[in-house]
């Protein structure tokens, strides 16, 4: 686990002042393995997008798109950690794909948070119709 020392400054009497919170808050990565952050990014989501036509190359990937190599790289690494790409070994290539359990993680969350949503609507009219009776 890592550590993360926050210090606070505070402006006092006309002096800045350092205070240490503390030195044992673990550092949380908040968002790491989160599937609709990776996909927050424009070019993520457009290198993702590319991907649902087949696997491939970081190379092919890079020719599609205003970034270079390495941050396609980047951005594919971002997408292997939140599950929704994996590569493998063709020869001196790593071809990236598609994970289908992923994507299939990330409508069955999409699906909960609407079928949720509908629900609370469903009550909300209900409540409204029966106070109007």
């Amino acid at each position: 686990m890592r550590k993360l020392l926050l210090v606070t400054t505070s402006l006092v009497h006309s002096e800045w002042t350092a205070t240490i919170v503390s030195c044992n808050l673990p550092f949380v990565e908040a968002y790491q393995g989160d599937g609709l952050t990776a996909l927050a990014d424009p070019s993520r989501r457009a290198i993702f997008e590319a991907l649902r036509h087949g696997p491939c190359a970081v190379g092919e990937l890079a020719q599609r798109f205003p970034i270079s190599r390495p941050a396609v790289s980047q951005h594919l690494k971002v997408l292997k950690e939140a599950g929704l790409v994996v590569d493998h070994a063709a020869g001196t290539r790593r071809l990236y794909r598609i994970r289908p359990e992923g994507v299939a993680e990330l409508r069955a969350y999409l699906d909960r948070m609407w079928n949720d949503a509908l629900a609370a609507f469903a009550a909300a009219v209900e409540q409204q119709q029966s106070e109007e009776n």
